[in-house]
């Protein structure tokens, strides 16, 4: 059996196809569509391009050989609490939740009408980055909103990176088992940064919140801030698109260093000795650190911090820094796991066909 999988994003598309032999997945291909930040178009196109690509290298010989697709869709609202094989009713549920994930569900969307159209009889299946947190407790996931608007709204945290957390989680516990990974903390650093708390293999906080825009600072995203900052910023002048646009994209590591949002450059200029640098990095380490050590007090204690992601697994320095600061909370098992989300999507999609 083979499955395709697809991460869309609004200027790339990645896939994957694997060999399912059993419960065992092998890896045939992998490939990567970039529109070098420009949105793609047509999907339909993207996704015919990355068959063709398939073809041409040999990996499947024509359609019929690909027997089901596994999809990433970030935004699964509180109604996805798991893999849902994909019918009419939840592209437009889908299609409803692209309010909450504007930059994310409609190209996630797009991707899986073009395969519906190219494959009509092949099951799909949407996996949700949002499902793995579904197991926050009320008192995690509410807002300090009135309540009757956090209701009516769909107003509360839902969290995000939820197949990458999952699937690191999964394999920290193959390696150390059950007992030493009860209460476990996974940092998902990349330029887009989450940490999640998770006791007894359920999720019981994580920092994204209502959006990604929430949480620990990233690449060019502000992280949590004060919110009366917007209003006192729109009374300066700001009109809200500019303020939106500066705190997804021009604020965490490349606003407060001013120098760029790439931990590659940072290093490299800290190196140098460059104070901006010092101060972005600096700035950055404590507020994972904050997050880490709020979560061990959620958590009862700490038995495993899991890094993955470009940052979590190659910047070893902050690595390094990150661990002296939570040095009080005891002796953690310390572990850098890869992710592989298309991975973890594919043994999703099997399960669930």
């Amino acid at each position: 059996m083979k499955i395709l999988v697809f991460n869309a994003g609004s200027s790339s598309l990645k896939f994957e196809i694997f060999e399912a032999r059993g419960k065992l997945l092998q890896s045939l291909f992998e490939g990567h569509l970039d529109n070098h930040g420009k949105s793609i178009k047509n999907f339909n196109a993207a996704v015919q391009h990355a068959i063709t690509m398939l073809m041409s290298k040999k990996i499947v010989k024509n359609l019929s050989e690909i027997n089901a697709l596994g999809h990433r869709v970030v935004h699964g609202g509180d109604q996805f609490t798991k893999p849902t094989k994909i019918a009419p009713k939840i592209i437009a549920a889908i299609r409803k939740l692209s309010h909450l994930a504007p930059l994310h569900n409609p190209p996630n969307l797009a991707c899986i009408l073009a395969c519906k159209k190219l494959f009509p009889k092949i099951p799909q299946v949407a996996v949700f980055d949002t499902a793995f947190h579904q197991t926050m407790p009320e008192k995690a996931y509410l807002y300090g909103l009135p309540f009757a608007l956090a209701k009516k709204f769909h107003i509360r945290r839902y969290g995000f990176h939820g197949t990458s957390h999952q699937y690191v989680f999964e394999q920290a516990r193959r390696k150390l088992g059950a007992k030493k990974t009860r209460r476990v903390i996974t940092c998902h650093l990349g330029n887009g940064c989450s940490i999640t708390a998770i006791l007894d293999e359920k999720v019981i906080d994580t920092s994204m919140g209502f959006t990604p825009l929430e949480g620990i600072p990233m690449g060019t995203r502000s992280g949590d801030m004060d919110p009366a900052i917007i209003f006192y910023l729109m009374e300066k002048g700001f009109r809200a698109r500019e303020i939106e646009n500066m705190l997804n994209k021009k604020s965490g590591l490349l606003g407060i260093s001013e120098i760029s949002s790439d931990m590659r450059d940072l290093w490299k200029a800290y190196r140098k000795g460059n104070k901006k640098a010092r101060r972005a990095l600096d700035w950055f380490v404590y507020r994972i650190a904050k997050y880490v050590g709020a979560y061990a007090v959620a958590l009862g204690g700490l038995d495993c911090l899991v890094f993955t992601g470009g940052i979590g697994e190659h910047a070893w320095y902050l690595r390094k820094w990150i661990t002296a600061a939570i040095k009080h909370l005891g002796h953690p098992k310390i572990l850098v796991i890869p992710t592989d989300e298309e991975r973890k999507i594919a043994e999703e999609t099997l399960k669930t066909i």
